[in-house]
């Protein structure tokens, strides 16, 4: 990273123009999801230097990487661990420096143990939440007998209130789960094309691909949707505001998961030293309970969840279950390629 003011200057004249903007430290530009923008999960960060970074906000992974390969300058990102591989093969990004980041010892190695994240080069990757992706429904008028099956998308009862993720990741775990594919990372052309033909049945069904949890909590409240392919994130937010809203994990056909994390952007507008502060306060043991109660995640530092206790989890829909689970981990580039674009196809109708 840089500290020029010219540079500074630049990326702040650039992020006006390519995203919202939750303006503060101009030393430091976050690039993230909507649902982490709050300074709760940096509270060191803030507490050190009297203000929250700059946040620049993105919809999905996609959006994300597309700007920043387009030229969008900013000092960390946010993306999910699919897409490390397109972030280092883009030469977007550079590696952390581990020693300047005391809790890296205590993440999960479940986390870690891909080359694309960590490899002798260096690591390339700070994994910081994981969640699930399952069905969230209208507990008043969806039964746990509509839901106890994925196939609940497919299902002409619901045709027209169904809501999928905008998003190519989830809506591909969905469709390769739901034909009896639980490991992504081997699928077959022939798993490739039943999990399409899945999907294309499910779109048939769909009110609305939603981009953000919030736009699917406000959906679901206003009962145009009932049951949605939804991350932890809406759970919280529909039940703030006492909507009884249920979330079936342990499907006949399993649920999905996924963790996120920080990549350290190559030849950043800002302080590299900032940087460094931000990502040691989201892996502070505390940011593991804002973690939890504000999007229902949790933190992938080990110590630090030692510190919530299972009801806890149970409560927040992040304990561990005994269902089949498919791992949103790194996959092949092409074969994710060829899943963004017969995701389009689909949406288009074809």
């Amino acid at each position: 990273m840089k500290h020029s003011t010219a540079l500074l200057v630049s990326a702040a004249v650039a992020l006006t123009l390519a995203a919202p903007v939750r303006a503060a430290d101009p030393e430091l530009i976050v690039f993230d999801w909507a649902s982490f923008t709050d300074d709760a999960f940096v509270n060191d960060f803030v507490a050190k230097h009297g203000q929250g970074p700059t946040f620049a906000v993105f919809g999905d992974d996609d959006e994300a990487f597309q700007k920043v390969s387009s030229g969008f300058r900013v000092d960390v990102a946010h993306p999910c661990s699919q897409m490390v591989g397109k972030y280092r093969d883009a030469g977007l990004i550079e590696p952390w420096d581990v020693s300047r980041i005391p809790e890296f010892a205590n993440i999960a190695p479940k986390f870690l143990n891909s080359g694309t994240v960590s490899d002798d080069t260096g690591v390339w990757y700070i994994p910081t939440d994981y969640a699930f992706t399952a069905i969230a429904y209208n507990a008043d008028q969806v039964t746990a007998e509509d839901v106890a099956s994925l196939n609940v998308f497919i299902d002409p009862k619901f045709a027209g209130r169904v809501s999928l993720p905008d998003n190519t990741d989830d809506v591909w775990s969905l469709a390769l789960l739901a034909t009896g594919v639980t490991d992504w990372t081997t699928t077959t052309d022939e798993q490739f094309q039943a999990a399409a033909a899945w999907l294309r049945q499910a779109h048939a069904n769909v009110r609305a691909y939603w981009t953000d949890p919030s736009e699917l909590a406000q959906l679901m409240a206003s009962g145009e949707v009932l049951v949605a392919w939804s991350w932890n994130d809406v759970i919280p937010i529909l039940r703030a505001d006492g909507f009884n809203v249920g979330f079936q994990r342990q499907a006949t056909e399993g649920a999905a998961s996924f963790f996120c994390g920080f990549v350290n952007m190559k030849d950043a507008p800002g302080s590299e030293d900032k940087a460094y502060d931000f990502i040691n306060a989201w892996l502070a043991h505390g940011t593991a309970r804002v973690l939890l109660d504000k999007v229902g995640y949790a933190h992938s530092n080990d110590a630090a969840m030692a510190g919530i206790t299972l009801e806890d989890l149970k409560a927040g829909e992040v304990d561990p279950i005994s269902t089949t689970v498919l791992a949103q981990t790194p996959i092949d580039g092409a074969l994710r390629a060829r899943m963004l674009e017969e995701f389009e196809l689909i949406k288009s109708g074809f």
